[in-house]
């Protein structure tokens, strides 16, 4: 394999992931079909073009049929990772036109005939955009493009969220007889706010209800597992992330979870606090809280069996209710698995702020199940408190506005260069946010738009390192007591410090305990963790968070990563301005990127055949 890399000009080590990807016949296809090098991560159509030229000689021509073949799989596969599950046919044969195809619809078509993609019907309700780079691809009308084209795992992904979505919905119907009214109507009537108790209400009646709303709106799905509970249902709170579960398990069920709720979350909700005479099901006040304790698990925790209910014999989860929180970053492919392992009968709540950034993976599966209006939907009326809340709360609207701050809540810090920003930045998590807030640099946390850039994470955490723990970066660059991040997965985002390292990794200490990264896998799943995209933070809070906005973010700042970032400080929020008139211009823009997709449209025709 490492032969023909290079005698192709490619690098031997893509060898490793070669083999993965194409099989133990890697060397033998490439030799054939040199242009399927673009399934390798990192390889893009200019690599793999040089690549064929240098295996193939002047028989690598731009009309090539494999070189098409492989082109169209890596543009669905580009679009996917920016969020898409289907295109247009004229953005995709857009798209191919740009990388010299010069006949995109019989690339096309010849890809639809061997299967390599799904043709749909594209109605008014699929909104389809040309947006197969990322940026504006063609005319955006529908109209002009009456099909979408996918790719087969995330078009079956959403046709069966979509028929197990329908199927909780007349499954309950049919079925759900599983507590006295009288109960549901007893813990409405003494929840702990009236949106709680609407909440409630809709979940006694149906087997998916939507619930919208800010951070402080997180107690309203959590008094509705603890009153499910104590009145006997098995009933389960799903976070995205560690964080939110601790969070969750907090609230829920106290101490005994993990680390102490944020000063700002909502107290504890115990069952008999949600409004349920817990004597009815047998249960005193304490027995319920601690019970419920248990009830707080993530998405993946569940799925895998690490925590929560298990399974039943048919293999569905052992459960009656499931509240999961921060829907909005589940992608199409996590949200099909979870509804599928849900039981007939059940309830699911699916419940996010509406105007937080989407999901890391394809899809906007929160944002397109408010779009299709299926089932009942309950929106918050809690408002977030404090300056903070009160700036997220204009943020998400498109005001970026001026907010009383009396306790430096909220502070804004000029920057005129990525030079003068970096320095703020290391000034601020150092000295003044510890000096002035009372937060510790290891509990502050810095978030850009990006990666890369003067003021990007690479850049930041260099900084960060020199100033708060210097050293030589003795394990593939890192050093006891450096801040990472655990990436093991796209949106699975795990804060730790490092603890050392030996022969078998490095080892990391989180907040739920020790963890070992295989050596091999440390280039690619750890990075320093001072400074972390937007994307990485969604789903975590800190007590204190400078978030950063460089002059050069262009695209990546949206309303919607600017909503997210700044609603991370529990406490405390500085921000480092260095766009100008750029920050308010984004906040008052789009709220995101749109993301084509055919949910609304396939959940709104099972729907109705109902």
């Amino acid at each position: 394999m490492r032969e023909v890399l290079v005698a192709g000009g490619a690098p031997q080590e893509l060898a490793e992931e070669a083999v993965r990807v194409l099989g133990r016949g890697a060397a033998e296809t490439l030799r054939d079909d040199p242009w399927a090098v673009l399934g390798l991560e990192g390889v893009r159509p200019e690599h793999a073009d040089a690549f064929a030229r240098a295996v193939l000689g002047a028989e690598a021509t731009p009309g090539d049929d494999r070189r098409c073949r492989a082109l169209v799989g890596h543009l669905m596969e580009l679009a996917a990772e920016r969020g898409h599950t289907a295109l247009t046919g004229q953005a995709l044969q857009a798209a191919l036109a740009q990388n010299a195809v010069p006949d995109p619809a019989a690339a096309v078509a010849a890809a639809v005939e061997d299967g390599r993609l799904l043709v749909f019907r594209a109605d008014g309700d699929d909104e389809p955009q040309d947006a197969a780079d990322g940026e504006d691809g063609g005319d955006g009308d529908a109209a002009d493009a009456p099909v979408l084209l996918g790719l087969d795992r995330y078009a079956l992904a959403e046709e069966s969220l979509a028929d197990g979505l329908v199927r909780l919905l007349r499954s309950f119907e049919a079925e759900a007889a599983d507590t006295d009214p009288a109960l549901w109507e007893r813990a409405a009537a003494d929840a702990p706010s009236p949106s709680a108790a609407e909440l409630i209400r809709a979940v006694s009646g149906s087997g998916l209800v939507l619930h919208s709303g800010g951070e402080a709106a997180r107690a309203e799905p959590v008094a509705l597992v603890a009153a499910a509970r104590a009145a006997g249902l098995r009933a389960y709170a799903a976070a995205y992330t560690d964080d939110g579960r601790r969070r969750l398990a907090a609230a829920l069920g106290g101490g005994a979870a993990g680390p102490r709720p944020a000063p700002d979350a909502p107290d504890r909700v115990a069952a008999s606090d949600a409004g349920v005479d817990v004597s009815e099901a047998g249960l005193d006040a304490s027995e319920a809280a601690v019970d419920a304790s248990d009830a707080a698990v993530t998405v993946e925790d569940l799925l895998d069996g690490a925590r929560g209910p298990g399974r039943n014999p048919d293999g569905s989860l052992a459960l009656d209710l499931l509240a999961v929180l921060d829907a909005p970053q589940l992608s199409v492919v996590e949200a099909t698995d979870l509804v599928e392992a849900l039981p007939d009968g059940a309830r699911l709540v699916l419940s996010g702020d509406p105007y937080a950034l989407w999901s890391a993976g394809p899809g906007r599966v929160f944002a397109d199940l408010l779009a299709a209006k299926v089932c009942p939907r309950v929106t918050s009326r809690t408002p977030d408190p404090g300056p903070i809340g009160e700036l997220v709360s204009c943020v998400g609207v498109g005001e970026l506005a001026a907010v009383d701050a009396p306790d430096k809540e909220v502070v804004v810090v000029p920057a005129r260069d990525p030079r003068e920003a970096v320095h703020r930045v290391v000034q601020l998590v150092a000295d003044s946010v510890p000096r002035a807030i009372g937060v510790p640099a290891d509990r502050t946390q810095v978030i850009v738009p990006a990666h890369g850039g003067p003021v990007g994470t690479r850049a930041l955490n260099a900084a960060l390192k020199e100033r708060l723990n210097p050293g030589p970066g003795r394990f593939a660059g890192f050093d006891p007591g450096d801040r990472v991040v655990h990436v093991p997965r796209p949106g699975r985002v795990l804060p730790a410090t490092v603890a050392g390292a030996d022969q078998d990794g490095l080892r990391l200490d989180s907040a739920d305990g020790p963890l070992l990264v295989p050596r091999q896998d440390v280039a690619a799943t750890v990075r320093h963790g001072w400074a972390v995209t937007g994307h990485q933070a969604a789903g975590m809070r800190w007590p204190a968070v400078v978030v950063v906005v460089p002059g050069d973010a262009g695209p990546l700042l949206t309303r919607s990563w600017v909503y997210t970032a700044f609603g991370r400080g529990e406490r405390h929020l500085s921000v480092v301005q260095g766009a100008d008139q750029t920050l308010p211009q984004a906040v008052a823009g789009p709220a995101a990127k749109d993301r084509t997709t055919r949910l609304v449209s396939v959940l709104r025709e099972l729907a109705a055949e109902g």
